[in-house]
């Protein structure tokens, strides 16, 4: 959650103190145009301009400082991967020995033929034959999941599907929220309890589907039956579940798995429609907020 702490006074710089020590540790929010430091003593960073010696914000945002260097980190944003986030994309071209996935970045991220298992997780070197077979495993339109790899300076990602829980998603509903809202877990593959699979990706898509079956975890993620029948009842709570977190991603509340299971529990009494009438919806956040602030995360 962002602290927001007292307005920093425009002489700031000449007092010497650092701007998280001067809002007790917190984070000053500003908007644009608003000073937030002047003198010479400063470096200007992103989110920043210059006018007349005076640093002010360029975008809504929180400032932040790293010893002289001042800049302001966007509330909103395309997402910003970091190493080791687990990502949901959409697969948007074939290249050579790549794909080319949209994850709701500044640039599409890239998928190595060399970062991928093979059918029944097979670990070994790409040959000529697989880079022709490159459709088979994956090919424009298809839902993946996968882990940032590598970052590069210009904002663009690097994946890898190295591991058996990566690869093509199968049938379920895919919900798209802003990403700074995903909170970052040591864990983002999840269970509900009441049996629906959520994947809480870092770039703000969130795929809800039944549980996995073992054919798909035991095929490297490339298997997908779109000609199985998922049944009524595990539909409903799948739709339910979605429009949980539509419900919380629309009132700015934080995703993340418990946030998720109190939504749910909250809904228990509605059917899934009713979930995104505006009275219902503020009851239920209501009470997600109330679940949260009483116990600790």
């Amino acid at each position: 959650m962002i602290n927001i702490g007292p307005c920093v006074p425009r002489n700031f710089s000449q007092q010497n103190h650092n701007v998280e020590e001067e809002i007790d540790g917190g984070y000053r929010l500003v908007v644009p145009g608003v000073p937030i430091c002047e003198g010479q003593g400063f470096l200007r960073g992103h989110g920043t301009f210059l006018d007349n010696e005076t640093v002010k914000a360029a975008v809504a945002g929180t400032v932040h400082q790293v010893s002289k260097l001042v800049s302001v980190k966007p509330v909103k944003s395309r997402y910003v991967g970091e190493v080791g986030d687990v990502v949901i994309g959409r697969i948007t071209s074939v290249q050579q020995r790549r794909w080319k996935v949209d994850t709701n970045s500044r640039l599409d991220s890239a998928l190595l033929l060399s970062s991928i298992n093979l059918r029944g997780g097979e670990l070994r070197r790409k040959s000529a034959e697989d880079e022709m077979a490159m459709r088979e495993y994956l090919k424009e339109g298809d839902l993946i999941s996968a882990e940032v790899q590598t970052t590069f300076h210009d904002g663009s990602l690097s994946l890898h599907t190295r591991n058996l829980r990566y690869g093509k998603l199968p049938q379920g509903v895919l919900v798209q929220a802003p990403a700074y809202l995903v909170k970052r877990r040591k864990q983002h593959f999840h269970t509900l309890p009441c049996g629906v699979s959520v994947i809480i990706g870092c770039n703000g898509n969130i795929f809800v589907s039944q549980l996995p079956s073992e054919a798909h975890g035991n095929s490297g993620g490339y298997v997908q039956n779109l000609e199985e029948v998922i049944p009524s009842n595990h539909r409903l709570d799948i739709v339910k579940v979605a429009n949980c977190i539509k419900v919380l991603a629309q009132n700015a509340v934080p995703l993340f798995e418990t946030s998720i299971i109190k939504a749910y529990e909250a809904s228990t009494d509605y059917e899934p429609k009713e979930l995104l009438r505006p009275d219902i919806a503020n009851e239920i956040v209501r009470d997600v907020l109330i679940a949260l602030q009483t116990e600790e995360y």
